[in-house]
């Protein structure tokens, strides 16, 4: 397929995990790739995985630097002129497992500044392209978590930014509808990647015992973003949950 007939993604948190397992899928399904991250390298062997044909621009990318996320659009548009889709993945846990008093407020601001302000930052630059294209219009798919439901013990940064994206996630449909600009969110629940390799081990539940939670395949998360992305904009999955079918969820706590 010619470059410019496809359609085009921005992913962020593309050098690993979730981030990596969606670039793959859209590449393979033949979309252009704009892949973001703070780790070049990382990026770049994201890339290569996607193999020779692929259409893929890598960026490396801050997201919660204004700077770096203008850069990335400027860098999207200058590349393929259009914008159909953002996963909107970056993100961090965090000091996960740190009591509530004990959060320094550097480490509360660091996850703030990459969840939920990072997020705006790509949302915004986004909406941006795509409410000024012609053909008008695009999608944002945010991941949020379990997480953007219910808590896991001792993880206060990180839930409050992850019920933040579910506003940003219904701000982002509403105000979109007059540009055909679609948003969704993505709720995540245990899917295998370096991020949750602790849920192999054992990690603490709302009764404070450690348990070892089942996990899922990355790439059942990228073709369910697959499936979302290739919607025609007339149609929108709003919220969707994918887990790993036995872990403590459903009764959790």
């Amino acid at each position: 397929m010619n470059a410019s007939m496809r359609k085009t993604a921005v992913v962020t948190g593309a050098g690993s995990g979730i981030g990596r397992s969606v670039a793959l899928a859209l590449a393979g399904a033949g979309w252009n790739l704009a892949l973001a991250g703070r780790r070049r390298e990382a990026l770049d062997e994201t890339a290569a995985a996607a193999g020779e044909g692929a259409q893929v621009l890598c960026v490396r990318t801050d997201v919660s630097d204004p700077g770096d996320v203008d850069a990335l659009y400027a860098a999207v548009a200058d590349r393929y002129g259009r914008l159909d889709l953002l996963f909107n993945n970056a993100g961090t846990f965090g000091p996960g497992g740190v009591a509530l008093e004990d959060i320094g407020y550097e480490a509360w601001k660091q996850v703030v500044d990459v969840n939920l302000t990072g997020a705006f930052l790509c949302a915004q630059g986004a909406f941006r392209l795509m409410k000024g294209q012609d053909p008008q219009g695009g999608r944002i798919i945010n991941n949020g978590s379990i997480s953007a439901h219910v808590p896991r013990p001792n993880s206060i940064a990180y839930t409050a930014t992850k019920h933040a994206m579910t506003g940003l996630t219904k701000s982002l449909s509403l105000d979109g509808r007059p540009y055909r600009i679609a948003c969704g969110q993505i709720d995540i629940g245990n899917a295998a990647t370096d991020m949750t390799e602790r849920m192999r081990t054992g990690i603490p539940q709302a009764n404070g015992e450690l348990a070892v939670e089942p996990v899922m395949d990355a790439g059942d998360v990228a073709r369910t973003v697959l499936h979302m992305a290739e919607l025609p904009l007339g149609a929108n999955v709003q919220f969707a949950t994918v887990m790993a079918s036995a872990m403590p969820y459903i009764g959790r706590g």
